[in-house]
């Protein structure tokens, strides 16, 4: 069973009867673009996502011939006709953006960015942002932001944190497009299906991620953040204190007892 909640705006959202929520960007006019709306709405969604014991799994993907082109450049170059030449727009427009790719990071849930076309920019930034990416061997990513004098500073920020810092640096000094079976290279995407194949792939991998408990998804997921950020003695006492706390969980019991007894768990989700 699929329920569609929103079927006409620029973000689709549907939910199946396996807790895979799926997330639409459908702007394709507009190539997608991350405009204020956009955010506004991506933002809402992973936060609405996070809270909603229904959804289990997010799988983040687009209509039409780009998965997102970035920012809204005529949007924001509408703003210099203001007083202070846009910098309190540019400011909050970037500040939302941050916000928003920050909202994937922080929910629950897992988050998976399905990629069909071109993602630039901050439609670049979108997918490094995700905690899973399969993309299609149409796909193709790039920061080119030089190209325009802009450099991609915070598409930089998500892109740096997915691939070393030469493969990073190349790619926001150039602002060449890389293919989707460079991406893999790299660890920018996790792999590439065939256009056709891509959708099987994706809901076979959501669904298998959906079937674990979502109490433990959630606590991994939320470690695997901050203990990345930390030096390796206080990510080793982090992890150790999280992995104590999981341990006293309902579906830890529940889960290291149907292995013992060969069995299917029964997840409670607490």
């Amino acid at each position: 069973m699929v329920k569609t909640y929103d079927d006409t705006g620029i973000l689709l959202s549907s939910l199946d009867g396996n807790g895979v929520l799926q997330l639409t960007l459908n702007d394709a006019k507009r190539r997608n673009v991350l405009s204020e709306e956009m955010l506004e709405r991506l933002t809402n969604a992973f936060q609405e996502a996070s809270s909603n014991q229904a959804v289990r799994v997010v799988v983040l993907q687009a209509n039409g011939p780009a998965f997102s082109a970035g920012h809204d450049l005529k949007e924001m170059t509408a703003a210099r006709e203001h007083v202070d030449q846009g910098r309190a727009n540019f400011s909050q427009i970037l500040q939302k953006c941050s916000a928003m790719m920050q909202s994937i990071v922080n929910c629950d849930k897992p988050v998976i960015a399905k990629v069909s076309g071109i993602a630039t920019a901050a439609g670049c930034q979108l997918v490094a942002s995700c905690d899973l990416a399969i993309a299609d061997d149409t796909a193709g990513f790039s920061t080119p932001g030089v190209h325009i004098g802009l450099f991609c500073s915070t598409p930089m920020v998500a892109l740096s944190r997915n691939v070393s810092n030469k493969h990073a640096m190349e790619m926001l000094l150039t602002g060449d497009v890389i293919s989707a079976s460079r991406a893999e290279e790299i660890g920018l995407v996790n792999s590439v299906a065939s256009r056709e194949e891509i959708d099987d792939v994706v809901m076979g991998l959501a669904t298998k991620i959906a079937s674990k408990s979502s109490l433990t998804l959630s606590i991994g997921k939320r470690a695997f953040y901050q203990q990345n950020e930390m030096p390796l003695s206080d990510a080793y006492h982090y992890a150790a204190e999280v992995m104590t706390e999981n341990m006293m969980a309902y579906d830890a019991k529940e889960g290291i007892d149907a292995f013992l007894a060969k069995r299917e768990p029964d997840w409670q989700d607490k």
